[in-house]
């Protein structure tokens, strides 16, 4: 009895095999094909994207591509197809808990961005690399450029302005800005997806007003520094 039961199992699992064969192909080939839907402006538009968002919110950006990539809501490129998996949006989902919250202390904001500095900028060029995929050739070599450089371009301009908030010691004016940093990054990923071109063009205006406000905002931080050296020294002379 149980020898025949042996000689029978092979045959018996041989269908379910080919049937979770079947369908992870099934599903390698929707991701496929998926991104082929995408033109070269949507491709464009949804790595420029994921590099500047990244500067504001990498995990939230991780995490809720992941998700509309699992859900079916946008077609992902093979090189993102990662950011589906479970594990990935269990550890994305995890850290945008942290930073939701973290990013709203006055003081701890800072500090925040001070330490992802150097993990915002490379995760956003390697995000809008994915895009293309390490296939992609010279697109993918650009699209790291790209989203490296966007990353720093938002990273350099949130950096500043909370710094320049935290000069008030009130903590509302840091709660506010935390919530239109939220409101902003999924507007710009749902507008890439959407309507490119549009997201392009605005892309370009907002990177320019950023350039001009991390300048402004630098000198003003500069300025403050002065005058805060300047009355400790005062203090120091009276004593």
């Amino acid at each position: 009895m149980l020898q025949t039961l042996l000689q029978s199992l092979p045959s018996w699992l041989a269908p379910l095999g080919s049937h979770a064969a079947s369908a992870a192909g099934t599903g390698a080939s929707g991701v496929g094909q998926a991104a082929g839907r995408l033109d070269m402006a949507s491709l464009l538009a949804l790595a420029a994207a994921l590099g500047w968002a990244s500067g504001l919110r990498l995990y939230a950006v991780v995490f809720m591509v992941g998700v509309a990539g699992l859900l079916g809501w946008i077609p992902l490129p093979d090189g993102l197809a990662l950011l589906q998996h479970p594990a990935m949006l269990a550890a994305s989902g995890f850290m945008l808990f942290v930073e939701f919250f973290a990013d709203k202390i006055p003081g701890v904001d800072s500090l925040w961005d001070i330490v992802h500095s150097v993990i915002r900028i490379p995760a956003g060029a390697a995000l809008a690399a994915g895009v293309f995929g390490a296939d992609g050739g010279t697109m993918t070599a650009v699209a790291a450029l790209m989203g490296g450089t966007l990353a720093a371009t938002s990273q350099a301009a949130k950096t500043t302005t909370r710094a320049v908030i935290n000069t008030s010691p009130e903590p509302v004016s840091n709660v506010l800005a935390s919530l239109a940093e939220d409101g902003v990054v999924v507007g710009a990923l749902w507008l890439s997806t959407q309507h490119p071109l549009v997201f392009g063009v605005l892309l370009a205006i907002v990177v320019v007003l950023m350039w001009a406000m991390t300048w402004l905002l630098i000198k003003f931080l500069k300025a403050a520094f002065r005058r805060a050296s300047r009355l400790f020294s005062g203090f120091a002379k009276v004593t």
